[in-house]
């Protein structure tokens, strides 16, 4: 049997990463389904047909995000030697991504979607939780190199989880990029006391 409706008339990978633009630039509240099918170049119609709601949608745009955008911060934490250069590679590589030049100046994962409305707690709760991965990711790679005891480990990730975050606000704010340099140079000179 021959399949059902029209062929797709667009690619869902372009018509992702210009959901990505769009959701970037204004956030999730801050975006309309019309601002979306503007940007992707198709109608309401083959938005739900193909990427289903409006949350679906973002879901998929920041599994995208964070696999393209927020890959190089996880990227030093995985691969750089030792936990101290691990963390600063990740601080350092937080403030490229939230200071780019073709990009708005924040990242999307702490800021796409703040306290509003509340019909979208679905939305919030979604990042809370990749946040709150983001937290875990950094407390693993800590327990890796640092014979710490496990609250110890806690606390010292969630600082550095918090300055991650810190970096976003502060560049959503004007702070450039050699501001934020000196952000983790003094977030990076309270390890030993940490």
């Amino acid at each position: 049997m021959p399949p059902r409706g029209r062929p797709r008339t667009f690619d869902p990978d372009v018509a992702l990463r210009q959901a990505l633009n769009v959701f970037w630039a204004r956030g999730y509240e801050g975006t309309s389904l019309n601002d979306l099918a503007q940007a992707m170049g198709i109608a309401s119609a083959s938005i739900y047909a193909c990427f289903g709601s409006k949350a679906d949608l973002f879901k998929k745009v920041m599994r995208l995000y964070g696999a393209t955008f927020g890959e190089p911060p996880r990227r030093a934490l995985r691969e750089v030697p030792g936990a101290r250069e691990a963390v600063h590679a990740m601080l350092r590589a937080t403030a490229d991504q939230v200071t780019g030049p073709d990009t708005p100046h924040y990242c999307m994962l702490v800021l796409a979607a703040p306290t509003g409305a509340v019909e979208n707690h679905e939305i919030r709760e979604f990042l809370a939780e990749r946040r709150r991965d983001q937290y875990a990711t950094i407390r693993d790679r800590l327990a890796r190199d640092l014979k710490a005891e496990p609250a110890r480990l806690d606390a010292v990730a969630r600082y550095y989880t918090t300055i991650v975050q810190g970096l976003s606000v502060q560049a959503r704010d004007g702070a450039t990029r050699a501001d934020l340099e000196t952000v983790i140079t003094c977030a990076m000179a309270a390890w030993d006391a940490l």
